[in-house]
C-alpha cells in the first residue's frame, strides 16, 4: 500500500507551517505502508497541480493531504470539501479569487473518502485531541482537498484521498495570546495514528 502524504508550505506571514514541518518528521513506512512525501505551495491553481502530478506518478491507495487551521485547539478531519475558491488573504503568489469555482465541470462538494471518525477514535487513543470538521474553509486548504478528490472521482478510481488541519504550533503563538497550539511531536503523532486507521480500514 502506497500513501501520498501531502504538507503545506508557510503561508500568511508565518515563517513555518506546521503542516510541512510535521509531514517531514512522519515516518517512511507505517503498519506496512509506504509514506511518499509532497510538499506544496500555498497558491490557487499550483496547489492542485503539484499534487495530481504527484498522484500521477506515485499512483498511490491513498492520498492524505494536511494543512494549517491556526486557532482551531484540535486536529481535525475534514468531512467535504466545496466547489468554491473565496480567498480571505492573498496566497503566496498573490492570487485572491473571490466565489469562484475550483472546476467548472466539478460537483458541488466532494465528501472525503477517508475514514474520517476511525482517524478520530485512533488520534484520540493517542492522546492528542482530535475531532472531525466540517468546513474545511474556501482557501487553498479546501481548494487542495476539493482538486484531489475530483481527480479521484475523474482519474483514480482505486485511490481514496481527503484533508486534515492541524493547529499551529507552540512557537508559532508567542505573540498570539490565548490562541491554541500543540507540539510538533503530537501533530506527528496525530497523523501517524490517522494512517494507522486509514491502513487498518483498506485491510
Amino acid at each position: 500500500m502506497k500513501v501520498l502524504l501531502t504538507g503545506f508550505e508557510p503561508f500568511g506571514g508565518e515563517t513555518i507551517n506546521p503542516a510541512k514541518e510535521a509531514v517531514q518528521m512522519v515516518k517512511d513506512e507505517i503498519k506496512g505502508a509506504e509514506i511518499v512525501k509532497c510538499y506544496v505551495p500555498v497558491v490557487f491553481g499550483k496547489a492542485i497541480e503539484t499534487v495530481h502530478e504527484a498522484m500521477k506518478k506515485e499512483n498511490p491507495d491513498v492520498v492524505f493531504c494536511i494543512g494549517q487551521a491556526g486557532g482551531r485547539y484540535e486536529i481535525t478531519p475534514e468531512r467535504v470539501a466545496i466547489n468554491c475558491d473565496d480567498g480571505r488573504i492573498p496566497d503566496n503568489e498573490g492570487n485572491q479569487p473571490v466565489d469562484q469555482p475550483v472546476f467548472a465541470d466539478g460537483k458541488n462538494a466532494y465528501f472525503s473518502s477517508l475514514p474520517i471518525k476511525k482517524m478520530v477514535e485512533y488520534m484520540k487513543k493517542a492522546n492528542v485531541p482530535a475531532a472531525v470538521s466540517n468546513t474545511a474553509g474556501t482557501y487553498v486548504c479546501n481548494h487542495l482537498m476539493y482538486g484531489v478528490l475530483y481527480y479521484i472521482d475523474k482519474e483514480f478510481p482505486n485511490t481514496i484521498g481527503g484533508f486534515m488541519h492541524v493547529p499551529f504550533l507552540h512557537e508559532q503563538v508567542m505573540n498570539k495570546k490565548e490562541t491554541a497550539s500543540l507540539s510538533k511531536d503530537d501533530v506527528v503523532k496525530g497523523i501517524e495514528a490517522s494512517i494507522e486507521a486509514i491502513v487498518d480500514s483498506l485491510s
